[in-house]
């Protein structure tokens, strides 16, 4: 199933304007995220399907289910060795199963017993999670904070080659569309559509700092 696009404009209006939010591209089965890679990666995964050839299970990937949160990060595609957009489709059990495994990278005190606790915890963990700020196309930031996951062993495998519906490389959609933020032509823009993801759990919701919202 293809990407599906809508004026940022639109989005942006429609979008919280501050708190913790997965803003991402979802359906009944299955969500969207984002990566970016140099070509040997990005071609090989858009072509198989899965994470295989020069990817490394070794080192820690990073999945962001925002878009203009892959794009802040990527500078649009321009960064070296960030040059192939990938739009991953992947199974909503297994980017759940993500959330509920995942550690903050720094302490907070309402969530870990001590710090030792949470330095016990990162220790263990096979899923890190961050808050950063989301940005605007312009790559200026905004109130919202977005989430990124941090996977690496058991749960990266689980990732790269289990979980994954389709991989799509979204690279000319992503340069056709940073023409438009160049030019300032945001009328002109199109963003991956995005709603705010529920989360089921309490207990993950709490854990996580996720934001309260009545959109589902």
């Amino acid at each position: 199933m293809p990407l599906i696009t809508e004026p940022y404009l639109a989005q942006n209006a429609r979008w919280p304007r501050e708190g913790r939010h997965i803003l991402a591209q979802y359906d009944e089965h299955s969500i969207i995220v984002y990566q970016a890679y140099r070509p040997a990666i990005g071609h090989f995964a858009a072509k198989h399907g899965y994470f295989g050839g020069e990817f490394s299970l070794s080192r820690m990937s990073w999945l962001k289910p925002n878009f203009l949160w892959m794009m802040f990060r990527s500078g649009w595609g321009t960064k070296e060795g960030q040059e192939v957009t990938l739009a991953v489709r992947l199974k909503r059990e297994g980017f759940d199963t993500l959330l509920a495994q995942a550690v903050h990278s720094s302490y907070l005190s309402e969530v870990y017993q001590s710090e030792a606790s949470w330095e016990q915890a990162v220790a263990q963990s096979q899923v890190r999670l961050q808050w950063d700020p989301d940005h605007n196309p312009s790559g200026a930031k905004v109130e919202r904070r977005a989430i990124q996951l941090g996977l690496r062993g058991p749960a990266l495998a689980s990732y790269a080659r289990e979980w994954i519906i389709e991989i799509e490389d979204i690279s000319d959609f992503v340069r056709e569309q940073y023409a438009h933020v160049r030019s300032g032509a945001y009328t002109q823009l199109l963003t991956p559509h995005e709603m705010m993801y529920p989360v089921h759990d309490p207990a993950v919701v709490a854990r996580l700092g996720i934001s309260p919202t009545t959109q589902h």
